[in-house]
């Protein structure tokens, strides 16, 4: 039983984790709401009933577990890694608080995850799709414009209800970033996609590809750092979701300084990077819904969500918004129970200090609690 692609999993797989069959008690002020609760965790899950003699193992502030929006599990600077390393990237997801993660894109197979119950849930987006020799080699799929849509509806066959499509990348002839699909392709694959009954979300770092993406009715725009005041507007009549990964777009001045070969390339992510934070406070303020995503994997390790929750208050987000858009609002988006009431899963974080009022307890969680197991 679970409200989550993907199944709620069973036996223990990472470091972590106790019996998932003893009633526990966990006591606090509960979040979002930020009532004072006595929570029973029966079987997974939040009871409705007072348990006796249930065991109390946390009290202090209660979070619904985090969500990381936009991670690559199974994903190393060098490409694909092997079981183990994909075990550890989870299990550092996993004690930095993060329930809950939505692969953007993996090379290898991680639904053995599935069966671990002391590992996050996991939401796949499949494999990247890319245009040819227009993205890291051996992350994606590589397909032409006319079968896009064809491989877009098979990964909404292996995902869990996600397609990821990269949008924009360099292109070495122009030296910059430039746009990887006509708009007819774009506007068939979405259709496919969402006849299928998988959301899409879209890879754009720049400016040109993000009319002809929003256009074709993609629900989400990864990064998303070329959007100016009218693209923001498009999205909110639309409905399309931002995931800024504000942590890894610090990574532009670096990228930047290693492109020699390519100096418009160079200058523009300096200035994507620039005006970023700018760009993300000002969807906020429009009405764009926001969520957390660290884009964990290549270039950046896991466990580095509250990194982003601070990032996202350092753009403008009011604190408990930054939080929301790491846990309650983000584990809604993807189709979770939001809260900790009667009959939601039994996956929590405990901090000992109020987050909304100090975002950096974040990084010290007192206790995590999933499927109803303490397994830190």
């Amino acid at each position: 039983m679970s409200d989550v692609p993907g199944g709620d999993g069973s036996g223990g797989c990472g470091s972590g984790g106790g019996s998932g069959s003893q009633a526990l008690h966990v006591r606090g002020v509960v979040l979002p709401d930020g009532e004072h609760r006595d929570l029973y965790l029966v079987d997974g899950w939040i009871s409705a009933e007072p348990v006796p003699a249930a065991t109390t193992v946390a009290e202090g502030w209660i979070v619904p577990g985090l969500v990381d929006a936009h991670c690559h599990v199974g994903l190393g600077p060098d490409g694909a890694v092997d079981r183990r390393e994909t075990e550890r990237q989870a299990v550092a997801d996993r004690d930095a608080g993060t329930l809950l993660a939505r692969d953007c894109g993996s090379p290898v197979d991680t639904r053995w995850i599935d069966n671990c119950a002391d590992l996050p849930r996991l939401i796949r987006a499949g494999r990247h799709l890319a245009a040819p020799k227009r993205y890291i080699r051996g992350l994606g799929i590589e397909v032409e414009p006319a079968t896009l849509p064809d491989a877009a509806a098979e990964q909404a066959r292996r995902g869990d209800g996600w397609v990821k499509l990269v949008g924009d990348w360099i292109d070495r002839d122009r030296g910059d970033l430039a746009p990887c699909w006509p708009a007819d392709a774009l506007a068939a694959a979405v259709e496919r996609a969402h006849a299928a009954g998988a959301r899409v979300t879209v890879h754009t770092f720049g400016e040109l590809a993000l009319p002809d993406l929003l256009a074709a009715g993609v629900d989400c725009l990864e990064h998303g750092t070329g959007l100016n005041a009218e693209l923001i507007a498009e999205m909110v009549r639309r409905g399309t979701a931002l995931v800024p990964t504000l942590i890894n777009i610090d990574n532009f001045p670096g990228i930047a300084a290693g492109a020699g070969r390519f100096p418009a390339y160079a200058e523009h992510l300096r200035r994507l990077h620039a005006s970023s934070r700018n760009n993300v406070r000002a969807a906020y303020d429009a009405g764009v819904p926001i969520y957390a995503g660290t884009d964990a994997g290549g270039s950046l390790p896991h466990g580095l969500i509250a990194a982003e929750v601070l990032a996202l208050a350092g753009a403008g987000l009011p604190a408990a918004d930054a939080l929301g858009a790491a846990s309650w609002r983000a584990r809604e988006w993807l189709g979770l129970s939001p809260g900790l009431d009667p009959g939601s899963p039994a996956d929590l974080v405990v901090y000992a200090a109020d987050p909304r009022a100090n975002l950096s307890v974040l990084k010290d969680p007192q206790r995590i609690v999933l499927r109803g197991r303490v397994v830190r």
